[in-house]
């Protein structure tokens, strides 16, 4: 009995102890527990950058787009500032290397200003003019299609204002679609040709943008992309680093009034990968034959591959 008693005072003991751990662990707990919670919630959320700040996946797309609504208006003047009017004859040069055809269908991906639809429908209608091709020039222009899509409802109106401005309004061969370059609704196989001109570093997974082109295009389609990229050459390299993080950020400010969305786009620009591991992100989305050309030192490079 008296065994029986000493074991029973221990247990209540033990039990006493083990209250009150568990007490002390819940107050514990509830002081630490919001000071863990963002952590916590990162490990459910992958970071991704937005210029060389990261957040997270879900918020990046939004950031973006609140920085091309801003810019909308501003878009094409702070094009012609900060590249002295050079962006023309880069998009000029990605057209070129597109090879426009009449009765092609063409998807032209963050291209809401119009620009580089603009510049294939005129090259299309070059070749038709060419050809005199009047018998068939209504049928050809139907056939044609030329789709620019964007995720920004904003650049996509400042395009369809360009658009009227040119006599393209009712031009049936040029249509306008808001849509994500991550998550395309078109169906597979049914573009000759996609263009992505100073877009594919703004979405949140290249490879996913890389996959889309590589779904929505034919048997012998071209993809092309102009981007702004990395500059080799030590002395212009420092110059341009100068020029872009000193200069551009000011620009913006003084002709858009906005500081902020111009030192996000040129911090993007040096989270972008590089020509080569870009070319290889090209690749292994399943594209042949897939090369590079470098503009103005690699300021701006325009990669392409083939879907075969």
């Amino acid at each position: 009995m008296y065994q029986y008693e000493i074991q029973s005072l221990k247990l209540r003991k033990q039990n006493r102890t083990v209250m009150a751990l568990r007490s002390v662990t819940r107050k514990l707990g509830s002081k630490l527990l919001p000071r863990l919670s963002p952590v916590s919630s990162l490990l459910h959320s992958h970071a991704t950058s937005f210029g060389f700040k990261e957040v997270r996946e879900e918020e990046k797309s939004q950031m973006v787009g609140n920085v091309f609504s801003n810019v909308a208006s501003n878009y094409d003047t702070m094009n012609d500032l900060m590249s002295a009017g050079l962006h023309r004859l880069w998009k000029d040069r990605l057209v070129s290397k597109l090879n426009p055809f009449p009765g092609m269908s063409h998807l032209d991906v963050a291209g809401g200003t119009g620009d580089v639809a603009f510049r294939i429908l005129d090259s299309i209608n070059s070749i038709k003019r060419r050809a005199l091709l009047s018998v068939l020039e209504d049928d050809l222009e139907e056939n044609s299609k030329v789709y620019v899509c964007d995720i920004n409802p904003n650049m996509l109106n400042v395009g369809k204002k360009r658009a009227l401005q040119r006599g393209l309004g009712e031009d049936k061969s040029l249509l306008w679609v808001e849509g994500d370059a991550e998550a395309l609704s078109f169906e597979d196989n049914t573009m000759d040709g996609y263009t992505i001109a100073f877009g594919i570093r703004n979405v949140t997974h290249i490879e996913k943008a890389l996959s889309e082109a590589y779904r929505v295009l034919k048997r012998g389609g071209r993809f092309l992309c102009l981007e702004l990229s990395h500059v080799d050459v030590p002395v212009f390299k420092d110059f341009y680093d100068f020029y872009s993080f000193s200069v551009i950020p000011t620009l913006g400010k003084l002709v858009a009034g906005d500081r902020d969305s111009y030192q996000y786009l040129v911090e993007s620009i040096r989270r972008f990968p590089p020509q080569e591991t870009f070319a290889s992100m090209i690749a292994d989305a399943g594209f042949q034959k897939v090369e590079y050309e470098n503009l103005v030192g690699g300021v701006v490079a325009i990669h392409s591959g083939l879907k075969i």
